[in-house]
């Protein structure tokens, strides 16, 4: 869609971050759409509606969406990330959470000259003791002490709960989404950096942390400014709020798909000019970005006469750590759910009528 400014504040120890996530939206039930993007296994025939997943992404600086793709429903995003890739350069950071990361994916990046930086997969084994056993690849290994044996192997220690690791291409499995000379051309190994770290929150419990990510010297890239960088990815979080909430991009319009795909890019771009309003007012009132306020921001543009100066926004309040219960206050959608087909309904209600 759109390369972010290169402006140095938007920096990160000299490298340009970015966000990449999913999310989805819902369509119009009509033939189209549930043949292309699919509704959720648990809806009956006729009973739900068709969800397109989303892959939004977005400079951590700005805010601003770069690109946003749609799929169907049942896609897992790492098989599509590829395509955002083209996108970035040496020298830029792609940030995302544990559904990104695999020896896969960093290896697709390292290639190009791109860093990642991912929490790792619940599935992956990570040990952090030195000269520890691992798995031979492609071979069955006995545990240790009764634990399973990672996979990776050690090669240097950085810190407490900081390393630097070998990881090997699987011998067995290749991603159905990948053709066999690409998964070929892939390196055998590659050289990753695991850390863990603690979040502690008010209001929740501590939450553990291990990121695996390809910046390798702890000079240039302190475990205290990876923390720091990954309490940022959670802004995108936000990003996709303000599109689905603020902008209603929850429920599109378009009864056919590749109209709800439009659909989606005009989204995108109203976002995008918004948080453009808000880089503006950022830079006049002398705070980041993400401080001002995304609807004062949409406000202003909905009521702006042509040629008006950029008066100043709203700042948000800097509230680090600020914890909400995850409840709803609207108790107005008290209609029961459909779980049968509209035509059995019918049925039901005539059936009942004559008995009356």
């Amino acid at each position: 869609m759109q390369k972010a400014c290169s402006s140095a504040e938007g920096l990160w120890c000299g490298l340009r971050p970015y966000l990449v996530d999913g999310s989805s939206t819902i369509a119009p039930d009509t033939p189209d759409s549930q043949k292309v993007f699919g509704q959720p296994k648990g809806c009956k025939k006729g009973c739900g509606f068709p969800v397109p997943k989303v892959l939004g992404l977005f400079d951590a600086f700005s805010g601003l969406m770069i690109q946003a793709l749609g799929f169907p429903l049942y896609t897992h995003e790492q098989s599509k990330v590829w395509m955002l890739h083209p996108l970035l350069g040496i020298g830029d950071l792609l940030v995302g959470d544990r559904g990104f990361c695999s020896f896969v994916h960093l290896s697709m990046l390292f290639s190009r000259g791109i860093h990642g930086l991912f929490r790792i997969h619940q599935r992956t084994i990570v040990s952090f003791h030195p000269h520890r056993k691992h798995q031979v690849n492609g071979a069955r290994r006995p545990k240790a002490r009764g634990k399973p044996m990672p996979r990776s192997k050690f090669i240097k220690r950085l810190g407490k709960h900081d390393q630097i690791v070998q990881w090997f291409k699987s011998a067995t499995t290749q991603p159905k989404w990948m053709k066999r000379r690409q998964f070929k051309a892939l390196p055998e190994s590659l050289e990753v950096r695991e850390l863990r770290f603690w979040i502690a929150a008010k209001g929740q419990r501590t939450r553990v942390v291990t990121i695996a990510t390809t910046l390798l010297d702890p000079m240039l890239y302190p475990k205290e400014k990876i923390a720091e960088l990954y309490g940022i990815r959670w802004q995108v979080e936000t990003h996709f709020a303000e599109l689905k909430t603020t902008l209603k991009m929850r429920k599109v319009k378009s009864k056919t798909s590749q109209g709800v795909l439009k659909e989606l890019t005009i989204y995108a771009l109203v976002y995008n000019l918004v948080h453009c309003t808000m880089t503006r007012a950022a830079a006049a009132q002398n705070v980041k970005p993400d401080r001002i306020s995304f609807v004062d921001a949409l406000r202003w543009l909905l009521s702006a006469a042509p040629g008006q100066a950029l008066p100043e926004l709203i700042v948000n309040p800097h509230r680090p750590g600020r914890h909400e219960p995850r409840v709803v206050k609207d108790q107005q959608d008290t209609y029961t759910k459909m779980s049968r087909q509209r035509k059995q309904l019918r049925k039901e209600l005539r059936r009942q009528k004559v008995e009356a």
